[in-house]
């Protein structure tokens, strides 16, 4: 406001302390509006009842005046100087007082004013002390009167007629006497708990005798707004006055108790916070006396002071630092032995834990790269050239998103050694972490911290481990996990493999992003039996298994060295000559990979070391001469035993319905025998052997392409039906399934039905259709160095995988003789000992229909 008409000065309202008895404290609360009231008792009867009058109107902004209560105010504007003055002039020092509905606006008319109002007296004037425009008044309220009409004169000074307006009070004595105490208690506790001169306020409440007085005088004291206020002094009901006082008072009351209770609990909490930082500080004296007693050795350095120093000092990223700094300040507030301490202290330690900037230096030279691959592997020429090209390309480029790499293959062809030797060729730390058997999303992706115990997942883990943020990530046998309720692991992985994202990886206990855009992550399986989604973010190199000079080559510079070694051995103790080599591998292994190698090398070694205990002793001397043990073809079987396979098949006699087809599993490829005979019966068709369903599926497939060229292959229709065919697969137990024994099943039923025998050293693999098309298969490499290891010398294959013998090592292709075919014609002729002859011309009538009709049924 620029000027008012109700704000208190304390120095005017002094100078009238002879005027008023009981004088209050002038400065009684800041919720009053600013305004000072104080209360004369008085027994002047409340019920006048006069004439219609006028007198120079007051308007007041959020203030109401109420009979016998004194108020002392400023006045500033002019219409209210000059109705100040006249009061004083011509009025009898009377006035009349109405307060204004909007107390923001400076112009004063009927609208903007009460109905009711209070004609006062007053008591004195005096000139303000800094604004010679403004006089300071203390006026005194006497009657309530109702506004009837408002004038303004012409020098701008506001008139108002009024008429008196008397309250008449309906309550006996009891009830007044009962209702006046109730208001001094409630009105006591109010102002012990508001007000500043409270004393000398329920001083004065107690020497008030009228009810309605006391209304009037308690409703000047509290901070009610304007509007309550004026009701007060318009409404005639007594009864409703005292019931918005006590409401008010009531409330007033019970919100003082809430406030005392909070802060009743507020004083006890920090009462308990100073008692438990006096133990702690009492208990850091005693381990500081008990270290200097027991010389040190009394460890004195506080935990937190620990943590806090390990966490000033971490190379942190802003927003992971930001997040580590409070979950520490919740630390320091906790007590040390509570439960919840050691979760947000274990969440702290994995923080600081995890390498979030730390890196290992990369080695980019080729050379030493790929002199370290050479050194630890023999062969695997496209894996080793996939890394070097990874390392050349890093040597231009400063950032180059991690290779995904999954090499598939059998076991014991050297997946896992590869990845640490990779390692090796490129400087960086290496870590592997096995899938098999993973079926929890959280060994992933980690634990949310609200479950007890929870951790991080293994990816996290593994990077505190090593400590740095690049390093070569072996994930072992990717295809070996599974799902159950507790999530899909390999679903949880396609974040982590996949370069576009997995530079904002997310572990569910950290709940923050980590890079692992620097890591190289290599993947390892035996079969392509990978969700695709996952499979879509690897480079796949397939690892096939080894030809036997690798074996050899392996066995001689790796396998014997280590047995040697393993085994308390010296070089000069033993020797296993070639020859025993090339035994081991053809006649007591057969598989992909070496792992069966090694422990037959291993074997040899074991029983090398006893040989030489019983005769020398544990400890022979220096001048003991020990004999050099010579493994060799003739002696091998001494410390193997009887050889477990048969190697050359092609030795053998040509036999009737036997074939050998080629198979591929997810340890390597394997040799596949068929047997098929027929009996006199009546056309039953019966196969044994743990066939799956696309395997039984290819017998009928089979049966029905040597029907349908029966009388061309000289088999009449009555042999069919006189005849029963049993179609087995030995080693039962081997559950056997796929489509690309075909043309070996169509081979086998052929010969056992025309009684021609079958080449023992032939074998042969590719899909047939119902009209003798041989279709392309998968696994070539695998069957092939299957067929190489068992001794076959000729291999049919379908014509449309002839452009997959680039991949085939030289020394296998030149071992096997290798011949593309198209047509089961083509499989008959290279496969039997001679070709079955028609049946008479006049006979092959079906033959010769189909051919003729076979355009037709093409168009």
């Amino acid at each position: 406001m620029s000027k008012s008409d109700n704000n208190y000065d304390s120095d005017f309202e002094q100078q009238f302390e002879d005027n008023i008895d009981n004088e209050v404290d002038s400065t009684a609360d800041a919720q009053e509006s600013d305004v000072v009231t104080d209360f004369e008792p008085t027994d002047v009867a409340l019920s006048i009842d006069q004439e219609a009058s006028s007198l120079p109107l007051l308007a007041l902004r959020d203030v109401v005046v109420y009979p016998h209560m004194q108020i002392a105010l400023f006045v500033g504007r002019d219409p209210s100087i000059k109705a100040i003055n006249a009061a004083k002039k011509s009025h009898n020092d009377q006035v009349l007082v109405v307060a204004q509905k909007d107390s923001l606006s400076e112009d004063i008319h009927q609208e903007n004013l009460y109905q009711y109002g209070t004609v006062c007296r007053i008591v004195s004037t005096m000139p303000h002390d800094s604004d010679e425009n403004c006089i300071k008044v203390l006026i005194e309220g006497e009657n309530r009167v109702r506004l009837d009409k408002v004038t303004e004169q012409d020098d701008g000074m506001l008139v108002g007629d009024y008429t008196y307006s008397a309250i008449t009070l309906t309550m006996n004595e009891s009830q007044q006497k009962n209702t006046l105490e109730a208001l001094r208690q409630l009105f006591a506790n109010y102002a012990e708990a508001r007000l500043r001169n409270s004393r000398e306020l329920i001083r004065v409440s107690e020497r008030i005798d009228h009810l309605l007085e006391l209304v009037y005088f308690i409703a000047t004291r509290v901070s009610m707004d304007l509007e309550a206020k004026q009701q007060l002094l318009e409404k005639d009901d007594i009864a409703l006055h005292i019931n918005t006082i006590t409401e008010y008072l009531a409330k007033q009351s019970a919100e003082q108790s809430i406030e005392q209770e909070i802060q009743d609990a507020v004083r006890r909490q920090m009462e308990s916070n100073q008692r438990e930082y006096y133990l702690n500080e009492k208990m850091k004296a005693i381990k500081n006396e008990l270290s200097e007693i027991s010389d040190g050795s009394f460890d004195s350095e506080d935990d937190l002071e620990e943590l806090e120093a390990r966490l000033k000092e971490a190379d942190l990223p802003e927003d992971v630092r930001k997040k580590a700094e409070q979950e520490f300040k919740k630390l320091k507030m906790m007590p040390p032995a509570s439960s919840e301490s050691s979760v947000v202290r274990n969440y702290i330690d994995w923080i600081l834990d995890t390498p979030w900037n730390k890196a290992s230096k990369v080695s980019i030279k080729l050379d030493k790269a790929e002199e370290v691959l050479d050194a630890d592997h023999y062969g695997l020429q496209d894996v080793k050239d996939r890394i070097l090209e990874y390392l050349a390309v890093q040597s231009r480029v400063k950032k180059l998103r991690g290779p995904i790499l999954c090499l598939v293959g059998p076991p014991g062809v050297g997946k896992t050694s590869l990845g640490e030797s990779i390692a090796r060729a490129t400087g960086r730390k290496f870590v592997r972490m096995a899938l098999g058997g993973v079926r929890d999303e959280a060994e992933i992706r980690g634990h949310r911290r609200t479950y007890i115990g929870a951790m991080p997942g293994k990816i996290v883990q593994s990077l505190a481990k090593v400590e740095v943020k690049n390093p070569l990530f072996l994930l072992d046998e990717i295809d070996k996990m599974a799902q159950d309720f507790r999530g899909d692991p390999a679903s949880a992985l396609l974040e982590v493999l996949d370069p576009s994202q997995n530079d904002k990886f997310n572990d569910h206990y950290l709940d923050l992003d980590l890079d692992l855009s620097q890591v190289m992550f290599i993947c390892t399986a035996n079969s392509m039996d990978i969700p695709p989604a996952l499979l879509d973010r690897m480079e796949v190199i397939r690892l096939p298994g080894y030809t036997e000079d690798e074996k050899i080559n392996i066995a001689e510079k790796y396998l014997v060295p280590k047995a040697i070694k393993q085994n308390g051995l010296k070089n000069d103790e033993i020797e296993i000559v070639p020859e025993a080599l090339h035994s081991i591998v053809q006649r007591y292994t057969r598989e992909a990979g070496v792992r069966n190698l090694e422990r037959e090398v291993n074997k040899i070694c074991r029983k090398v070391v006893r040989e030489s205990i019983e005769k020398y002793g544990a400890k022979p001397t220096k001048k003991t001469k020990i004999e050099t043990v010579v493994v060799d073809a003739d002696n091998i079987s001494d410390y193997l035993g009887v050889h477990q396979y048969d190697f050359g098949l092609a030795e053998e006699a040509p036999e009737v319905g036997r074939v050998t087809g080629l198979a591929w599993t997810s340890v390597g490829g394997e040799l596949l025998t068929i047997e098929t005979i027929t009996m006199p019966g009546k056309g039953d068709f019966v196969y044994t052997g743990s066939l799956g369903d696309v395997m039984k599926e290819s017998i009928r497939a089979a049966m029905s392409v040597v029907r349908a060229r029966g009388e061309m292959i000289g088999i009449d229709y009555e042999t069919f039906k006189s005849k029963d065919v049993h179609v087995h697969m030995p080693e039962g137990a081997t559950p056997k399934d796929g489509p690309s024994a075909g043309i070996a099943l169509t081979t086998a039923l052929v010969s056992a039905m025309t009684g021609i025998a079958i080449r023992p050293d032939i074998a042969m693999t590719g899909e047939v259709t119902l009209r003798g098309k041989v279709l392309r298969i998968g696994g070539l490499k695998e069957k092939l160095l299957a067929a190489h290891r068992g001794g076959i010398k000729h291999v049919l294959i379908p014509a449309s995988n002839e452009r997959d013998l680039v991949e085939i090592p030289d020394n296998v292709k030149e071992g096997l003789t290798i011949q593309p075919v198209s047509t089961i014609d083509e499989v008959l002729q290279a496969a039997l000992v001679e070709m079955p002859k028609p049946l008479a011309p006049n006979k092959v009538k079906v033959a010769v229909d189909t051919t003729k009709a076979e355009p037709a049924l093409r168009s």
